[in-house]
């Protein structure tokens, strides 16, 4: 596995996922990191974009996927922005922080997060794929759920 790797940091998006209701009506700031390990040298040899993830792509379908679809738990948020990162076929790991500052906590903190870290292995279906290695062609919120382990062995 290649130890390459682009990292886009703070992403910063207003969405409505939480377990409680004022959560849901009034939204809060989200913040992602997302990491992706890929293989960079035939993008560097070939000074060519379609060799490797586009980070302004990869942004605009993390920033979507994050924004749409309200959910109760930041670790279903933080799979999905996973899904999306293995949407681009080039991406062979992945790491998501998905960050909630505006947790509703009722002690002071600066930050609540949760990070998960998959492999292509964990997303035998991929998701749909994004032409090419940049991923030009695909819709955001095409990403697929890591399959069970039923799943798997079907």
């Amino acid at each position: 596995m290649t130890t390459d790797s682009i990292t886009l940091t703070g992403l910063r998006v207003n969405a409505h996922h939480g377990v409680f209701d004022f959560e849901r009506e009034n939204g809060q700031d989200f913040i992602i990191d997302v990491t992706v390990w890929l293989d960079l040298r035939r993008a560097a040899s070939g000074d060519d974009l379609a060799q490797t993830v586009h980070y302004g792509e990869l942004a605009v379908a993390v920033t979507d996927a994050v924004a749409d679809n309200p959910v109760d738990l930041i670790e279903t948020v933080a799979e999905r922005v996973a899904g999306v990162a293995f949407s681009f076929a080039a991406v062979e790991r992945a790491r998501v922080t998905l960050h909630k500052p505006q947790a509703p906590i009722p002690v002071f903190f600066e930050d609540v997060a949760v990070q998960i870290e998959r492999t292509r292995a964990d997303y035998p279906r991929g998701g749909a794929s994004r032409g090419g290695a940049s991923g030009a062609s695909a819709a955001a919120d095409a990403a697929a759920a890591p399959a069970t382990d039923a799943e798997a062995s079907a």
